[in-house]
This record gives structure tokens, C-alpha cells and sequence, in this order.
């Protein structure tokens, strides 16, 4: 007879089969789980998903109201300055008034917005510019409207405007999870695109049946409508122990963290290329109009607003797009095809031709802008998102100012129709140079909040003038040297990144293993803030830093200030 098993042996193995039988299961629930939360990522990742979310919805119909506003504010100024004077120069200042507030204060506000309560700069931004909407329909009803003063007002709104902006982009993040913020933006993009054929059409109907007048008073009032929306909104702000900071270090420190983020450049250098180039068409859409067959003002509208839709309608496909395709891939698409709508209006012979190029370049416009602003968002913790995005709206409007004033110099010295064809030809070389020399090669980082790293304390705080400097030292294998100086290269981005006024690697002439981080704060405080700031991607950093260190003890920490000066 063959051996029996004894009743251990069988206890054992039912006990394994227990076990293998609880490990599939497990297996089975982790795998339903993880289908499960892909489905909700997919779904909450729809286009329209952020809109079923009460205070988003609120805020983003407040965003579309806002934006009609500035649009019926652009066209009724622009035309009310033609009834004012003849001289072309004051007419072009217009343009230059509403502008050149994104210039001079777009840090500045993006400063402020990080410093203060989002929620109530938010609502001041629009209590402003209701305020200028109000004196100038009161200028005009009075008949006491010059010139000078319409630019003054126009001034005064553009400041409302650079402030806004900022803030909004920094408040989306947090009213959305990272799955729907691409959606989020995307709605975005259809609110502006749809504010542009909405202000003007309704701008000028306004015009055309009651006087500009009556533009303003409307643009008061649907501005004082949002501003009172806005107090809806019980957003509670986190209070900072350390307290408010400096508004100029507050500034410094967010040009230091575009300047040393490898995503931000990269960002930044595709965005300043695309409407640099972009920014033809619509900067000589007005003399296409006027040459096309049968063209005028009303072709000019038709034009616009084909590109307006053609935006939003791509708006609808963007999830699904992002799903498909890479960053780098849909960029150089969607420059690719805003090129081949621009050469399309270049030769068209009529708008019958004009207008699926129109609907095609907007398509391409709102899917790159959105790609660029949403690897922006993603680049930026949540400490430095206003800054950071101010600083990119200063690239765009730098960027199409400057696109405007060459493809328009390129047509006068030239013909509207070469400009054109130059600009689409240059947009897409220079594009593909740019992706190929300028990647992110570090990847997409952490950037969630991390309190891994301990505070330090002082029995006697230095005083506030003082600058504090650290130093950490490393005991590190010649052999592996090289390795770690380019590891401390990153470092020194992080630190930077963080607010550090300055940082550098010593190396001890007399003991080659020893190494020295040296890195200067502007204070105590501002060297507490960097611990704030800390995030998972800097904790990965150190882990990474200290397996370097071939000491028995940790990597000694030495802090210092600077007396003297």
C-alpha cells in the first residue's frame, strides 16, 4: 500500500491551500479595487466631471462672467476712442493701456495672491474693477469723457485684470483633485473662448441700439455680481505661525523657483515659442478679413468667432487626448496643426476657405495652451502656484506682444499673406528645436507637502536682520566623489528652489572625504519658511544625499549667523 499521509502533513496542506486560496482572493479584491478606481479616475477625469462640484461651478461661472466682461469692455473702449480723437496713436494706446498692467504688476500680484486670502483678494480684484467700470459710465453719461482720461480708465481696469488672473489659476488646484484638474482648465479655456464670441457679440449689439455708455454700466454691474458671488465662497485659510511674507522676498523667491525648476523651463520655453509664433494670426486677422472676397467687419467677427468654437469644441476631447498622447507629442501636434490653419488663411481665396482654418487653428491653440498651462500647474506646489503662474502669464503676454510687433514689421515689409506663411513655417522648426534641446529630464516630482524634516529651534531666535547660514558636512568615498557632486547639483536646486539666497558645495583640501553644504537664508524666518516648504520629492532628495555619507554619526548640521555687515 503507498504511504498515508499522517494528519499533520494534511493539516499542512490545508493550511497552504487556505492560504494560496486567500492570497487569490486578495489578488482578485487589490485588482477589482485598482479597475474600480481607474473607472472613477476616468470619469472624474471628464471634461464636465469638475462642474458637478457646487463651489467650482459657482467660481467658474463667476470666471466666464468676468472674462465677458473684459471682452465687452475691450470692444466698447476700442470703439468709444474712435468717437474721442483721429489720431491712430491714442486709438493703439488702447491696446498698450490694457496691457502693460500685466507687465508691471504680474508678480506682483501673484506675490500677493500666495500671500494673502485668496478668497478676498479674489473678491477685491473684482470689486476693482466694478469701480472703474462705474466712474467711466459716469464719465461718459456726464459727458466729461476725454482722451487721456478713457486711457487712465483703461489703465485702471488692465490692473484689476493682472491681479485676477493669478489668483483664479492658483485657486483651481484646490478646489478639484489632481485626476480632474486637466478638465478643470479645459473648462477654463471654453469659458474664455466662449467670453470672446459672447462680450463682443452682446458688446455691440449694446452699441449698435443704446450707446457705449450702457456697456459699461452692464459691465458694473455683472462685475459687482461676481464680486458678491465670490463672498458666497466660505473658504478657510490656513493662518502661517512664521506670519505673512515680504512682498519683495516673496517676489524674489518665486523667480528663484521657475529659474531652477527643469519642468517650469521647459514649460515656459514651449509656451514663449507657441504664441511668439501663434499670435500672427491674430495679430493681422484684421487686414485677412479686410482682403478676403467680400470681406469687412462682420467677416472679421466671423473669424473670431470660428476660432472660439473651434476652441471649445476641442475643449470637449482634451481627457481623452492627454490619455493618448505624451506632453512633448501633443505639443508639437497641436503647433503642427495651428501652423497648417495659419498657411490655410494665408492663401485662402475666400472666408468660405478662411473659416474651417479659423475653427482648426482654435482647435490647436486651446489644445497646447492647455497641455503647457496643466504641466505648469502640476510643476508648482501649492505654497508658490500664484507666483509661478503669474510668472507664466507674463510669458505669454511678453511673447504675443512681441510676435505681434514682428509678424507685423514681417507684413509691412513684406505682404500680410508671406508674414503668415513665415510664421507658420518658423513656428513649427523652432518648436521641434526647442523640444529637442530644452527636455525635463528629471521627470515629474513629488511635490505633496512633507513634515519629515524637523523644525529647529533657538532659545534666543537671531534678530530679524541677521542672515543665518547652515552648514551641513559629509563625509563621502573619494571613489563615489563624482557621483555625489551631481546629486549635491540638485541640491542646490532645491535649496535654491526653496528661498535660500545663495548656496555652494565646500570641499577640505586637507581631508579629501569631507564635504561642506553651505546654504544662506535672508533670516531666521525665511530659514523656517524652507521648512515649511519641504516637500516628498526633497525628502527623496535627502534619503538619496545621506547615502553618500560614510560616517558613524549622521551628517553634522551647524547653524550660523552673519554679524558684522
Amino acid at each position: 500500500m503507498p504511504p498515508q499521509p499522517d494528519s499533520a502533513s494534511v493539516s499542512a496542506l490545508d493550511n497552504s491551500a487556505t492560504e494560496a486560496s486567500q492570497v487569490a482572493d486578495a489578488a482578485e479584491a487589490a485588482a477589482a479595487a485598482e479597475l474600480r478606481r481607474s473607472a472613477a479616475e476616468r470619469a472624474s477625469a471628464s471634461t464636465l466631471a469638475p462642474l458637478y462640484q457646487p463651489v467650482f461651478r459657482m467660481l467658474w461661472l463667476t470666471w466666464l462672467v468676468a472674462n465677458t466682461c473684459m471682452w465687452m469692455n475691450d470692444v466698447a473702449t476700442a470703439w468709444l476712442m474712435t468717437t474721442l480723437t483721429s489720431s491712430p496713436a491714442l486709438v493703439a494706446l488702447v491696446q498698450t493701456a490694457s496691457t502693460l498692467p500685466v507687465f508691471l504688476l504680474g508678480l506682483p500680484s501673484g506675490a500677493l495672491a500666495d500671500i494673502l486670502d485668496r478668497r478676498r483678494y479674489f473678491m477685491a480684484t473684482q470689486f476693482w474693477v466694478a469701480g472703474v467700470a462705474i466712474v467711466l459710465c459716469l464719465a461718459v453719461l456726464a459727458g466729461g469723457l476725454n482722451a487721456y482720461l478713457l486711457l487712465a480708465l483703461t489703465f485702471a481696469n488692465g490692473i484689476g485684470m493682472a491681479m485676477r488672473w493669478p489668483v483664479f489659476s492658483a485657486i483651481v488646484p484646490e478646489l478639484v483633485n489632481r485626476h480632474q484638474l486637466p478638465a478643470a482648465l479645459a473648462l477654463n479655456g471654453i469659458a474664455m473662448n466662449a467670453s470672446r464670441i459672447i462680450g463682443p457679440l452682446l458688446a455691440g449689439a449694446i452699441i449698435a441700439g443704446a450707446g457705449s455708455a450702457w456697456v459699461f454700466v452692464l459691465n458694473a454691474l455683472l462685475s459687482l455680481i461676481a464680486g458678491f458671488t465670490i463672498m458666497r465662497w466660505r473658504r478657510q485659510p490656513t493662518p502661517n505661525p512664521l506670519g505673512r511674507e515680504r512682498l519683495y522676498s516673496a517676489m524674489r523667491v518665486g523667480l528663484q523657483f521657475v529659474r531652477e525648476s527643469p519642468p517650469m523651463r521647459a514649460v515656459m520655453w514651449r509656451i514663449a515659442v507657441f504664441f511668439l509664433h501663434a499670435t500672427a494670426l491674430l495679430a493681422l486677422l484684421p487686414l485677412v478679413a479686410r482682403e478676403l472676397q467680400g470681406g469687412g467687419a462682420g467677416t472679421f467677427t466671423l473669424l473670431l468667432a470660428s476660432m472660439g468654437a473651434g476652441a471649445i469644441a476641442a475643449a470637449m476631447f482634451l481627457p481623452r487626448l492627454r490619455q493618448l498622447m505624451a506632453l512633448d507629442r501633443l505639443v508639437g501636434l497641436g503647433t503642427l496643426l495651428q501652423a497648417l490653419g495659419t498657411a490655410v488663411v494665408a492663401i485662402a481665396p475666400s472666408a468660405y476657405v478662411a473659416l474651417p482654418a479659423m475653427v482648426l487653428a482654435g482647435a490647436a491653440w486651446i489644445t497646447t495652451a492647455n497641455v503647457l498651462v496643466v504641466a505648469a500647474q502640476f510643476a508648482l506646489p501649492n505654497w508658490v502656484r500664484a507666483r509661478g503662474m503669474s510668472i507664466l502669464q507674463m510669458s505669454i503676454m511678453g511673447a504675443t506682444a512681441a510676435g505681434a510687433a514682428l509678424w507685423g514689421q514681417v507684413a509691412a515689409l513684406t505682404s500680410v499673406h508671406v508674414s503668415l506663411a513665415l510664421a507658420a513655417a518658423a513656428g513649427v522648426a523652432v518648436m521641434a528645436l526647442v523640444q529637442r534641446l530644452v527636455n525635463n529630464r528629471h521627470g515629474e516630482e513629488d511635490l505633496s507637502p512633507s513634515r519629515a524634516f524637523k523644525t529647529p529651534q533657538a532659545e534666543n531666535p537671531p534678530d530679524a536682520g541677521l542672515r543665518l547660514v547652515t552648514s551641513i558636512e559629509y563625509l563621502i568615498d573619494p571613489a563615489r566623489a563624482a557621483e555625489f557632486r551631481a546629486v549635491m547639483q540638485e541640491s542646490r536646486r532645491a535649496r535654491i528652489r526653496q528661498g535660500a539666497l545663495s548656496w555652494e558645495l565646500q570641499h577640505d583640501i586637507a581631508d579629501p572625504r569631507r564635504y561642506v553644504e553651505r546654504v544662506v537664508d535672508e533670516s531666521w524666518t525665511e530659514h523656517l519658511r524652507r521648512f515649511d516648504r519641504v516637500t516628498a520629492s526633497d525628502v527623496a532628495l535627502r534619503d538619496r544625499k545621506n547615502a553618500f555619507h560614510v560616517g558613524e554619526l549622521p551628517p553634522v548640521v551647524s547653524r550660523y549667523v552673519v554679524e558684522g555687515e
